[in-house]
């Protein structure tokens, strides 16, 4: 039977001779225009978004992309692929081999979702083959934790929709875990035998207290003039809650002080803390008569 042939490289938009990274780049894109949870209700759209994760599965892919690249030079959209003369000898060499597929087109399952007995696949005795089983598609998403999460870690229930519907899942964190760091949880993703992985970034929500670069947090303090100029004690929030540090005498607004090993990262080799001195000018029209005194009095002092 005749297969639509489709265009990977016109789903993503890109030449023949696009890098790894400007696939990458293009797909990141278009998955982010199409996905289902930003265009709820629109089945165009949740077709075009299976098409674009389609062609990005073949072209991030060397092999895969050089087993497409083969077909032939007749690009045109709708041709019908039946297979390009010698094509099947691709298979013979890789000895049958499935390269893993999901919830993908008939064009798709021509190329690379079929095989020999191998990997449980089995030839039809009218020449083409049939899967006798298909491995469900990996599922990439993200996921949002505090910083004292990260910082702790421990379990973590998360709610997430998808193509299926919502589910809620409950994640171990790692102790010390890094913004951007992966978690794959397997069997997690799109349904097949076997089914696929779910592979959760994580990101860190926005803080209240803290600034984050790397493993060192940054967070402010505020303390009065006098503070500043006499020295003074100050509870500063950590991670672990708040402690009492000392202010030493003569520290103007900006400057920095350090909290060892109380930022992120694992407790063998966690970054540290930064506190960031900033002076509180007490507000004029809140002052008593004998606080202006005293204030003018220490003006003319310091001119004297």
């Amino acid at each position: 039977m005749a297969v639509a042939y489709k265009d990977y490289y016109k789903l993503l938009d890109v030449p023949r001779t696009a890098s790894r990274d400007d696939i990458a780049k293009a797909y990141k894109k278009l998955a982010r225009q199409y996905h289902p949870d930003l265009n709820p209700g629109d089945a165009s759209a949740e077709e075009r978004f299976k098409d674009i994760n389609e062609a990005y599965e073949v072209l991030k892919d060397d092999e895969k992309r050089k087993l497409y690249d083969q077909l032939g030079p007749n690009w045109k959209d709708g041709q019908q692929f039946q297979g390009a003369p010698g094509f099947e000898n691709v298979f013979n060499f890789h000895g049958g081999q499935s390269f893993g597929s999901g919830d993908f087109s008939d064009f798709f399952e021509t190329l690379f979702g079929a095989g020999r007995a191998q990997g449980g696949f089995g030839a039809d005795p009218f020449g083409g083959f049939s899967a006798r089983s298909r491995r469900g598609r990996d599922v990439e998403a993200e996921v949002s934790i505090t910083l004292e999460e990260a910082y702790k870690g421990g379990e973590k229930t998360f709610s997430l929709s998808g193509a299926d519907g919502p589910r809620t899942l409950r994640v171990n964190i790692p102790a010390g875990i890094r913004d951007g760091a992966k978690l794959r949880l397997g069997g997690q993703g799109r349904p097949g035998s076997p089914a696929g992985d779910l592979f959760l970034t994580v990101r860190f929500a926005p803080h209240p207290s803290f600034q984050v670069d790397g493993d060192t947090i940054t967070c402010e303090v505020a303390i009065m003039p006098w503070e500043a100029v006499l020295g003074t004690r100050a509870r500063v929030p950590t991670l672990e809650g708040a402690v009492e540090m000392s202010i030493p005498a003569g520290s103007g607004s900006g400057r920095k002080l350090r909290l060892r090993g109380k930022g992120l990262g694992p407790a063998s080799a966690r970054g540290d803390e930064i506190v960031r001195v900033a002076i509180r000018v007490p507000d004029p029209a809140a002052l008593t008569p004998r606080q202006k005194e005293l204030w003018n009095e220490l003006a003319r002092e310091s001119n004297a």
